[in-house]
């Protein structure tokens, strides 16, 4: 799992991701780790992961409890805080505002990026 920040996401990418999936339903760290590959995530680090759920615990973002589980010993459950939905909240608009940007961003580099084809094409190059 990615520590640092990732070329083409948000800083931090990780964290909302976690956030999100428990939004969906409370769960292992276990569980998070398989899931968190749907993001993009191949870099499977259960310790940073976990690192990462105490942080936010510590933010009041989220809330764990040990659970007893019929298949082996006691799993530590987590589970979103209303805290962490109003900062999951925050954070998808932000992206949501960002992915605006980087749209605009993009179209402008394609329309770019096709004149200067047809100029090329056009000079002989």
């Amino acid at each position: 799992m990615p520590h640092h920040d990732t070329p083409g996401l948000p800083r931090d990418f990780l964290s909302p991701c976690v956030l999100l999936l428990l939004r969906e339903r409370p769960t292992y760290g276990y569980d998070l780790l398989e899931r968190i590959a749907e993001f993009g995530f191949d870099d499977t680090d259960p310790g940073g992961l976990y690192r990462i759920l105490r942080k936010l615990e510590t933010q009041g973002l989220v809330h764990s409890a040990w659970q007893e589980s019929s298949q082996g010993p006691q799993r530590r459950t987590y589970e979103l805080t209303a805290h962490g939905v109003e900062i999951l909240t925050e954070r998808a608009r932000e992206f949501a505002a960002g992915e605006r940007r980087v749209d605009a961003f993009l179209s402008r580099y394609v329309e770019v990026a096709r004149s200067a084809r047809t100029a090329s094409t056009v000079a002989g190059i």
